[in-house]
């Protein structure tokens, strides 16, 4: 059984937890400080620390390859084909 009451371990609760502020509050100001020399030695830019991320390819509409004579609705032959041209020739439909 714990020595310490509920009040007492809330008590060193908060006094370590101010320690662990403290202690990364300095730690971070010396990791800064670090970064800055090094930025300012090497001469390092923004986007040399930073580099932008590589363009994602931008996926336009595919034309359409077959067109339904009697509704005028398309299909561009890629994904599920549509009811109007399932099981039948294709070529009857193409554009």
């Amino acid at each position: 059984m714990s020595t310490h009451s509920y009040k007492e371990l809330l008590a060193q609760r908060e006094a370590l937890e101010q320690q662990i502020a403290a202690a990364r509050k300095a730690e971070v100001t010396g990791a800064v400080q670090k970064i800055r020399g090094l930025i300012e030695a090497f001469g390092l830019t923004q986007d040399d620390i930073f580099p932008v991320a590589k363009q994602k390819r931008e996926i336009g509409a595919v034309a359409p390859k077959y067109r339904d004579p009697t509704t005028g609705q398309t299909w561009s032959g890629r994904g599920k084909p549509p009811n109007w041209i399932k099981d039948q020739d294709r070529s009857q439909f193409e554009i």
